[in-house]
């Protein structure tokens, strides 16, 4: 048997780290105290009231939300998500035991069980623990008598003789149930909480819980798998009893492990020390370091200090001769009292060449030495960077890698990260980038902190190239940097539109999705019957679509993805003066060559019907990319052909009348021409057949759980 003693851990409630009082059985199988789940309630609904602030929190001295139920209630307080008069309310409820929010349902802490077994052993723990208190007797005159018995009926102690009194023979008070002295009265029949006058007699095997025979019926169990009481209670109670079994009969195998984990604690002492000391000394030795660099400079800068005031100080002893009666200019005055000729012509011509170097002096006055030190300021950037990256270094974290594919760079920038293994082995991961210039010498990296595995960033600059990488950290410990990536900005700010469902919009052949984001086309019957009509030189029109928004000035930037199986798509701008005559355009795919009026084959008509096109336009189709022919295009159609990138995008800049094509994923310019920005200009689509075209999503800064 165990020792009532020593099972004290499994009796200590999570929130309150006291013993049980009155536990309550939560959905989650944890034991809680009810003041506990009470307490808690409290506090977890008034945070959520007030956003999860930090100060909604001190309700109660003893009870502390987790962090990952404060990470929910930002969670859903940023998601906006309100409830309204005809939603069911569902009390949510932060488990202290294993760190969930668990959902009560309608009836919250109304609905859950109280654990009369887990009661009635807390007690017998108090009762050892407390051999020496008695309990007394509650219907003694004073003094009391200590009771010998309790009765469950009655919820009440007795001695011997005050029993005999209260449960005389032969009446129906001798058949209440007692047992020895105790202070834990529960009730002999166990009720349901949702139907209190119903008692359980069923346990539901999905809820794991006692349910009545309403609850099965018509309530929240009707088509749960539920079986009877007794059933339930012999199928747990073998079970229980034969994992302990199980366990008891492995005890050596427990002690054996003990004694290994012992072992453990103690190594784990020892290896800590010795790394300690292993950092302190690697500390030392910096602090040398520093200490040798620091009086090596000081004795720089003092003995150059100690030059200059001697300097200065020769300056000042000379200026000091210039005035009246002293140095310089007081013996030259006791020299000009000579009246003998030849005596002061003797001394006065070195005089005089002394006299007149302090004249030019005084002319262009220049300080012997300079006052600043700005030689000798101690550059210590880099060693900065370097000894804020100081940390230990494992090999047991994986180094991340940034995800080229799902990394995007449109409005905002979205980098994205993953570990080679698939784990994620870090708690936290530090991103840092900067931005390519050749003009700077050293590199300033910019940092950011993240808890997931994709961070978005908006103070990039437009048109601009950026190094990116990123390192993971658990605890001190982190990971080497992952390689650099170096992705670039779109040329110009990002336009966003939508496409236009009214303006020449033909809904028999294309069709939009609810967004307006997407357009389709496809090969059906309209096309096969429109065919059927035509003879030979006839033309196929394309089903054009603009956005919804124009452009009147400055220079723009966006993005679409044109599905592989798309059999012909143009893209590209139209002025608003030419959108009438772009969707009652007839001849806009054949060229005239193959009309019957023409008269002849002449190639040279190409030319003249690429000019008398509407709207400027480049052709995709069969996950290829065409560039128009022009005259500075390559005269070889091959090499005019180029694979169709994942994702286009068109810069149109008003200011220099130029619209190009973009490879969106690179930020590569496939071609670039002329095109007329006099008034407002729109973004124009064509398909014809089978074809689709997905506007570009702008990257909004979402709440990721990863």
């Amino acid at each position: 048997k165990v020792a009532i003693k020593g099972i004290e851990r499994e009796l200590i409630c999570p929130a309150c780290k006291e013993l049980f009082t009155h536990p309550l059985i939560l959905p989650c199988q944890h034991n809680v105290c009810h003041k506990c789940v009470k307490e808690i309630l409290f506090a977890f609904e008034d945070s959520f009231a007030d956003g999860g602030s930090e100060s909604s929190n001190q309700s109660s001295p003893r009870i502390r939300i987790s962090a990952s139920s404060m990470d929910r209630i930002d969670r859903i307080n940023r998601s906006g998500i309100k409830r309204n008069s005809l939603t069911p309310r569902s009390t949510l409820f932060p488990c202290p035991g294993c760190q969930r929010d668990i959902d009560l349902g309608e009836r919250g802490i109304n609905g859950l069980f109280r654990n009369f077994t887990l009661e009635t052993i807390v007690e017998r723990y108090r009762q050892a623990a407390r051999a020496a208190i008695a309990i007394m007797c509650d219907f003694c005159k004073p003094p009391p008598q200590e009771s010998t018995k309790s009765c469950m009926d009655c919820s009440a102690s007795y001695c011997n003789e005050c029993f005999k009194v209260h449960h005389p023979w032969g009446t129906v008070k001798a058949q209440h149930e007692y047992v020895g002295p105790t202070t834990n009265f529960r009730p002999k029949i166990l009720m349901c909480p949702e139907h209190e006058m119903e008692r359980v007699n069923m346990y539901c095997e999905i809820c794991r819980r006692p349910v009545c025979h309403l609850c099965k019926l018509g309530g929240g169990h009707a088509n749960h798998r539920v079986t009877t009481m007794s059933t339930a209670y012999k199928t747990l109670k073998e079970k229980l009893s034969k994992d302990i079994e199980y366990l008891i009969s492995k005890e050596s195998q427990v002690k054996a492990h003990i004694t290994q984990l012992d072992l453990l604690l103690k190594e784990t002492e020892c290896n800590s020390e010795r790394a300690k000391q292993e950092a302190s000394q690697s500390f030392e030795k910096l602090y040398h370091v520093l200490e040798e660099k620091k009086s090596a400079a000081l004795r720089a800068i003092e003995t150059s200090k100690n030059i200059r005031l001697e300097k200065l100080q020769t300056q000042v002893e000379e200026y000091q001769g210039l005035l009246e009666n002293n140095g310089l200019v007081g013996y030259a005055q006791e020299v000009l009292k000579e009246t003998d000729p030849s005596c002061f012509v003797q001394t006065a011509k070195q005089l005089h060449v002394r006299i007149q170097k302090a004249t030019e002096s005084l002319k262009s006055f220049r300080p012997a030495a300079e006052t600043t030190f700005e030689d000798f300021v101690v550059d210590t950037a880099k060693q900065e960077d370097i000894l804020g990256d100081l940390s230990f270094h494992s090999s047991g974290l994986e180094i991340p890698e940034i995800n080229e594919e799902q990394s995007r760079m449109y409005n905002q920038a979205l980098i994205s990260w993953e570990c080679p293994g698939k784990t994620d082995t870090a708690d936290i991961y530090v991103l840092e980038y900067h931005k390519l210039n050749r003009e700077e010498e050293s590199v300033a990296w910019q940092k950011s902190e993240v808890c997931g595995k994709s961070k978005v960033l908006s103070d990039l600059d437009v048109d601009s190239s950026y190094a990116f990488r990123v390192r993971g950290y658990k605890g001190s410990i982190c990971s080497p940097w992952s390689r650099e990536v170096i992705l670039r900005t779109p040329p110009a700010p990002v336009f966003s539109f939508l496409f236009d469902d009214k303006c020449g919009y033909n809904n028999e052949h294309l069709q939009l999705n609810p967004r307006r984001t997407s357009v389709e086309s496809w090969a059906g019957f309209p096309l096969l019957l429109g065919s059927e009509r035509l003879q030979v030189g006839c033309y196929t029109t394309l089903d054009y679509i603009i956005g919804d928004t124009g452009i009147a000035k400055g220079k723009h930037f966006w993005a679409f993805r044109v599905e592989a199986y798309s059999y012909l798509v143009k893209v590209g701008v139209v002025p608003s003066n030419k959108i009438q005559k772009l969707f009652h355009n007839t001849h806009d795919v054949i060229s005239p060559r193959y009309e019957q009026d023409s008269g002849h084959d002449s190639g040279s008509e190409d030319a003249f019907f690429d000019l008398s096109q509407p709207c400027t336009l480049v052709t995709l189709g069969m996950k290829k990319f065409f560039i128009p022919a022009t005259p500075a295009a390559p005269k070889d159609p091959a090499s005019r052909i180029l694979p169709l990138p994942s994702c286009l995008g068109i810069c149109l800049d008003c200011d220099r009348g130029r619209v190009g094509f973009y490879d969106a994923g690179r930020m590569k310019c496939l071609y670039e021409c002329e095109v007329d920005c006099s008034g407002i200009t729109y973004p124009a689509f064509a398909l014809m057949g089978g074809a689709a075209v997905h506007l570009e999503e702008a990257v909004i800064a979402k709440y990721r759980d990863i």
